[in-house]
C-alpha cells in the first residue's frame, strides 16, 4: 500500500487533506491525522471493520480499548448512553481539549471499538484539523496514536511515516503538536471519579472542579487505554534515573563513565555535563518538557544507541504524567 503524505501549508492544502481523509474514512479505510495530544490513527467509530484495521495497522492487542473522538455533543449522545453529572463539569471546565471521559457505551458502538467493555473513552479535541475532520465526515472517529503498538507514540507526522508507511493509505500532516502525550483519562462511571491515566489535564486542576476525584490504584479495571501492555518504548532500552536532580546528575555521569565502551544517547534537564554525542537537553519544567519528551526519545532512538539514559521529573503537575511513561518505557530504572 502506498501511504500519502498531505502537509498542511494553509487553508486550501487543510481543505485538500480533510477532504481525502474524509473520503477514504467513508470507504472504511484509515488515515493519520494531529490532535493536540499526539497524531491519531483513525476510523468511523461505527464501522467494526474499518476499526479493525487499526488493530491491523498497529499490530495492536484487541482488548485495549480505543478512544472515540467527537466534534459536537449531538455526537456525544450518539456513543454514550448516560452523562453523569461529574462528567458533565469536566466537561465544561476541560473540552474541547486533552482530557478522555470513560462513559457508558450505546450497544450501537462495535464492540472493537471498546476493547469489548460495557464503556466507552470519549474525547472531543481542540486540534481545528481534527475537529474539522470528524466535522465533516459527520460521525465520531475511533482513534488511538498513529505508532506500531508500544512504541513511543508520534508527536510529528514523520514519526508516524516511518512507523507506518506502507501500512496506511493517509497521513495529515499537521505539524508538530501542543501537548505531546496522551490524554488524561478520567472513569466517569464510578463515584467518585477516577484518574486512569495522567496527561496534561493534571490531578491538581481536576481537583478543582470535582474535589474528591481519586487516583487509579495499578490494578484497577482495564477500562482505558494505556493500562494493561508496555507502551512508549524505543527499540534501544531506557534506563531511568529517579530522585533529586542533583542525584540524578550525579548518577547519570558515573553511569556514563562505567560505560564508556557503550553508544549511549541522553536525554536530560538539570546538572549534567553530557559526553555523549547522541544527546536531546528537556527543559526542567515539566510543561515545556512534555511536547519534546516523545520527539526526543525517537530522535535517539533513530541513531541506535545501545541505552537510552533519561534523567526523571519530579512527580507534580504534568511531572506525573511524564513519569507515567517513562516507567512504561523503561527497561531499567535507578532510584538514587
Amino acid at each position: 500500500m502506498e501511504t500519502k503524505l498531505m502537509v498542511i501549508l494553509n487553508s486550501e492544502t487543510q481543505t485538500a487533506a480533510i477532504a481525502s481523509a474524509v473520503s477514504l474514512l467513508r470507504n472504511g479505510e484509515i488515515v493519520a491525522f494531529p490532535t493536540e495530544t499526539v497524531y491519531g490513527l483513525g476510523a468511523d467509530a461505527f464501522n467494526a471493520a474499518a476499526v479493525e484495521k487499526i488493530f491491523a495497522a498497529k499490530n495492536r492487542p484487541t482488548d485495549n480499548p480505543l478512544i472515540v473522538h467527537i466534534a459536537s455533543y449531538d455526537q456525544l449522545e450518539s456513543v454514550v448512553t448516560r452523562v453523569p453529572d461529574t462528567a458533565q463539569k469536566l466537561m465544561q471546565a476541560f473540552w474541547p481539549g486533552p482530557l478522555s471521559l470513560v462513559l457508558s457505551k450505546q450497544e450501537k458502538l462495535p464492540a472493537i471499538t471498546t476493547g469489548g467493555l460495557s464503556t466507552v473513552v470519549v474525547r472531543f479535541p481542540k486540534h481545528p484539523v481534527a475537529q474539522k475532520l470528524i466535522a465533516m465526515l459527520g460521525t465520531p472517529i475511533a482513534a488511538p496514536s498513529a505508532n506500531l503498538s508500544g512504541k513511543v507514540s508520534p508527536t510529528v507526522a514523520s514519526h508516524v511515516y516511518e512507523d507506518l508507511s506502507g501500512r496506511i493509505p493517509l497521513i495529515i500532516d499537521g505539524g508538530p503538536v501542543e501537548y505531546g502525550l496522551e490524554s488524561t483519562v478520567v472513569d466517569c462511571t464510578t463515584e467518585p471519579p477516577v484518574i486512569l491515566r495522567p496527561g496534561s489535564i493534571t490531578l491538581e486542576q481536576l481537583r478543582s472542579v470535582i474535589p474528591e476525584i481519586e487516583a487509579a490504584e495499578s490494578d484497577g479495571p482495564l477500562r482505558s487505554p494505556g493500562m494493561k501492555y508496555r507502551h512508549y518504548s524505543p527499540t534501544a532500552p531506557v534506563v531511568l534515573f529517579i530522585g533529586n536532580p542533583r542525584k540524578t546528575a550525579a548518577a547519570m555521569e558515573r553511569y556514563q563513565l562505567e560505560h564508556k565502551e557503550r553508544t549511549l544517547g541522553i536525554i536530560w534537564h538539570t546538572g549534567i555535563s553530557p559526553t555523549a554525542r547522541l544527546q536531546y537537553r528537556l527543559s526542567f519544567e515539566p510543561d515545556l518538557a512534555s511536547p519534546k519528551l516523545f520527539f526526543a526519545l525517537r530522535s535517539i532512538d533513530e541513531n541506535h544507541p545501545d541505552e537510552i539514559l533519561v534523567q526523571g521529573f519530579d512527580q507534580k503537575q504534568t511531572g506525573v504524567a511524564i513519569m507515567n511513561r517513562l516507567r512504561k518505557a523503561a527497561s531499567t530504572i535507578i532510584a538514587v
